[in-house]
């Protein structure tokens, strides 16, 4: 049996444009450069995303001067943080899950695209202290495509 976890067909869609990125740009690109293939691919996917949206933060109930900009926020329930670095460390984890806990959002995606010789990825469901947050504003609304139209388009010729 498969296992269930929130936000699964949206995280599976958002996966597939990262791999899409992957496969078109390969590794040994800075973080930036993944950053707009990403925003690139996720239109062309009709997936709604915010790109660096601003978080206020808060410290024991005051306002802290310094804001938080996770790379994206997509379907208005996922973070997706990016990296490219030849592989993931706890510090990113840790990072990932500070990002969720500053947010409304219960999943994360940390997405490594300087791993090789494939795409890195960990899938984080915050459980913990979450802080509601107004929604981002993912504005560009996109048409939702069911799982097996993205299995189709991912389909690889196996001959």
């Amino acid at each position: 049996m498969t296992e269930q976890y929130p936000f699964q067909d949206e995280t599976y869609r958002i996966l597939g444009a990262c791999f899409e990125v992957y496969n078109e740009m390969g590794c040994g690109f800075l973080e930036p450069v993944y950053q707009e293939c990403l925003e690139t691919e996720l239109k062309a996917q009709r997936i709604p995303f915010a790109s660096q949206p601003v978080l206020d933060l808060d410290y024991k109930g005051s306002r802290l001067q310094k804001k938080y900009q996770p790379d994206f926020s997509c379907f208005n329930s996922v973070l997706v943080e990016i990296k490219a670095v030849s592989r993931l460390t706890s510090e990113h984890r840790a990072q990932t899950l500070n990002y969720l806990n500053a947010s409304s959002l219960q999943v994360g995606l940390l997405v490594n695209f300087g791993h090789y010789p494939k795409l890195e990825y960990v899938r984080i469901v915050n459980q913990g202290r979450g802080r509601l947050r107004p929604p981002f504003d993912e504005s560009e609304n996109a048409e939702v495509v069911s799982k097996h139209q993205l299995d189709e388009a991912l389909e690889v010729d196996s001959s």
